[in-house]
């Protein structure tokens, strides 16, 4: 699966960088389908393909907003060799309203 679109690269673009944000737009949430850990990117940068957004991996204190790769998400592979997916259904909304 393509975790990338052009289309979610405009979306990026266009909302840019929210670090003064109070509750950021969460524009993709990726996840592992046979496995712990869902990533919600808040912000991504094409130079350095780079995103910035909400990791959870066990759903307990533990998670925490950071930086994580594309590359990185790419070459997880869980469970008969499936790597890390992007949530088809998932629509454009700011953090507070996300159930994880």
């Amino acid at each position: 699966m393509k975790l990338l679109t052009v289309e979610l690269i405009n979306t990026f673009k266009r909302v840019g960088r929210q670090e003064e944000v109070k509750d950021p737009l969460v524009i993709a949430k990726f996840f592992n389908p046979t496995g712990a850990g869902t990533w919600y990117a808040t912000e991504y940068e094409p130079e350095s393909k780079m995103f910035f957004g909400y990791v959870s991996i066990f759903r307990d204190d533990n998670d925490e907003w950071g930086y994580f790769s594309l590359e990185e998400l790419e070459s997880i592979r869980g469970y008969f060799g499936l790597g890390i997916e992007r949530d088809l259904y998932f629509t454009s909304k700011p953090f507070s309203q996300i159930k994880y």
